[in-house]
């Protein structure tokens, strides 16, 4: 069984104010609904505050009632967290690696083999943009999870329609999945394991590679080059072999100081991973680069709300490896954030037009 603390969902619904003229039913309604809203968020803090941990059935069962509360965005809330992200981490500069932070000749330390460290040669230097290659500030970024949830979601054309679309590690987006979780990615992050275990290191498995990546169009493939050194020359391999045969996508590599940083920002409200989820970094930082976020695929229960059981990830079954991520934790701080206003988190199906 799963646990997950309850999060803290202030905010759900924005008061109704009161109509003294007739009354009017659907006014009364929205009024009764964002009522039984505040008093769902109160009774589960009342509860929280005796109890730390939840079932998943208990957990599913306030999601559940919740997914029918209104969402507001708060711009204030969404300005002060966004600072405060900003104040330790500055995703603006620091999010990718580049040229400016990281100097010709210097010794640059891994993030999580914090004891070791990479001399920047003039040929990884090359590597590095200039600067950070993202033309943000963007306008409405989708952020898309792997989770099972999105089976069925028909979320596809809505997450295209957004100006800026993340993925994690490689996902499929072509065939019937694509009416699911669309086809658009702007960038894609790569988890080196997946290189040495789907395509050899890319030993060999060069033409499938490129074959399989060519659907993500001009993205950019984010890797951990610098989180551990085992990881190394995996992600410069990837560099390499897309400069090789000129494809359309770019090899760009996390900032492990960014990324130390931001461990440390959720360490403090209680996110005490051995490593943050890939999906988890990648919702910080499109916080700070994006004016609006919402989130699709984010799902750690074994079940939907109906209590169907579903996939771990929408691909495929494969669960993560125990006590590595701290997901019940990741997910209830963007639950948080959802009940702030910061972000908005899609719990099932999209209203199709």
């Amino acid at each position: 069984m799963r646990y997950l603390r309850s999060p803290a969902y202030a905010h759900l619904a924005a008061p109704v104010a009161p109509n003294r003229a007739t009354p009017n039913p659907v006014r009364m309604q929205r009024s009764e609904q964002a009522s039984k809203c505040k008093d769902i968020w109160s009774n589960n803090w009342s509860s929280s505050i005796k109890k730390k941990r939840y079932s998943e059935d208990y957990y599913l069962q306030i999601v559940g009632k919740l997914h029918n509360c209104t969402w507001n965005r708060r711009p204030q809330e969404y300005t002060k967290f966004r600072a405060e992200l900003a104040s330790c981490c500055d995703a603006v500069h620091n999010f990718i690696a580049s040229q400016n932070n990281t100097p010709l000749g210097s010794n640059m330390t891994y993030e999580v083999d914090n004891k070791k460290t990479i001399h920047i040669t003039e040929d990884i230097f090359r590597m590095l943009p200039e600067s950070q290659p993202l033309d943000f500030p963007f306008k409405h970024c989708a952020v898309v999870g792997n989770g099972g949830i999105l089976k069925s979601s028909n979320c596809g054309a809505e997450i295209d329609k957004s100006d800026f679309v993340f993925r994690c590690n490689l996902p499929p987006t072509s065939g019937s999945v694509s009416q699911d979780v669309g086809n658009k990615t702007n960038l894609v992050t790569v988890n080196p394991s997946i290189i040495a275990q789907k395509y050899n290191k890319l030993n060999g498995q060069k033409a499938t590679f490129l074959e399989n990546i060519a659907n993500y169009g001009e993205a950019f493939l984010l890797l951990p080059a610098f989180s551990f050194r085992s990881n190394t020359a995996a992600s410069f391999k990837v560099h390499h072999t897309l400069k090789e045969f000129s494809a359309k996508q770019k090899a760009i590599f996390f900032y492990p100081r960014y990324l130390k940083s931001l461990a440390q920002f959720w360490r403090t409200k209680g996110v005490k991973a051995y490593r943050l989820s890939s999906g988890f970094m990648i919702t910080s930082a499109a916080v700070e680069l994006c004016e609006n976020v919402k989130l699709y695929g984010f799902w750690p229960f074994s079940k939907n709300i109906a209590g169907i059981p579903i996939s771990h990830h929408y691909y495929d079954n494969q669960l993560p490896k125990p006590g590595f991520h701290a997901m019940p934790k990741e997910y209830n701080q963007i639950l948080q954030l959802h009940g702030r206003g910061i972000l908005k988190l899609q719990f099932g199906k999209c209203l199709t037009e």
